[in-house]
């Protein structure tokens, strides 16, 4: 459980500190594949190195399984809204790799899937946000206390992959609280500002055409490179909206 705890302590403060962030997607011919968000926390381990309580910390080299650990609490779960007990089931696809060497400075998060149909690990990033609602109530025992209920979402990303086309959507889902999100940005901006977020896709196949400017490819083709800013992609979720179309 401190394990645990540490984790949310870190995920918290990725919201205010500067971030890089990379969404990896490896697409097989049948559809099947590899999601991952990938977060490399180095600088902001470089920024925390001074505080005393994660100099006490020891080397972590881990993985969360969230359908074990929902497993796991399945007790305390059952005593939250349905709203939120849904809201953590979309947690059960996934896991999360953690590595933190605090006198190295190193700190790397992977949270990834795998799946048949990559429609089913729709909202990943969401998802990542709400692995923060599996810390116990504060002043509260970790075996007896139901998790904290995270923020409610107000984007959901939905991907697609038909015959040749790839797509990745970003819609509002509650336009009140997504405005609501963007204030509570506004004390952060300083830090995010020079944060990014890489989308790395690899296809089955060469991509014949792509609706954005500015991408990048490998040598074979297949693997297509896109950087934004975050703050920006915050900021205009659907203004990322990425279609790619391969070769026959």
């Amino acid at each position: 459980m401190k394990k645990l705890k540490l984790l949310v302590a870190l995920l918290a403060a990725i919201t205010v500190l500067a971030c890089n962030f990379t969404e990896e997607v490896y697409i097989n011919e049948d559809g099947s594949g590899k999601l991952s968000i990938n977060f490399d926390a180095n600088e902001m381990m470089a920024m925390m190195g001074s505080l005393d309580s994660l100099k006490q910390e020891k080397a972590i080299d881990s993985t969360i399984v969230f359908k074990d650990l929902l497993k796991e609490k399945r007790d305390s779960i059952s005593k939250l809204p349905l709203e939120e007990q849904e809201k953590l089931k979309k947690l059960e696809p996934f896991s999360m790799h953690m590595v933190m060497k605090p006198e190295e400075q190193v700190m790397r998060f992977e949270f990834f899937s795998e799946f048949k149909n990559i429609e089913k690990v729709s909202d990943a990033f969401n998802a990542f946000q709400s692995a923060s609602s599996l810390t116990p109530a504060p002043g509260a025992s970790a075996g007896q206390s139901p998790p904290i209920p995270s923020p409610k979402a107000t984007t959901k990303v939905n991907y697609k992959f038909d015959n040749n086309t790839f797509s990745r959507n970003t819609i509002i889902i509650d336009q009140e609280l997504f405005q609501k999100s963007l204030d509570s940005l506004a004390g952060a901006e300083m830090f995010l500002s020079g944060s990014t977020y890489t989308f790395r896709y690899h296809f089955p196949r060469r991509v014949k055409n792509v609706n954005v400017e500015g991408a990048t490819f490998s040598m074979d083709g297949k693997t297509m490179i896109y950087e934004v800013n975050f703050l920006d992609m915050m900021k205009t979720p659907e203004a990322i909206n990425l279609e790619v179309e391969l070769e026959d």
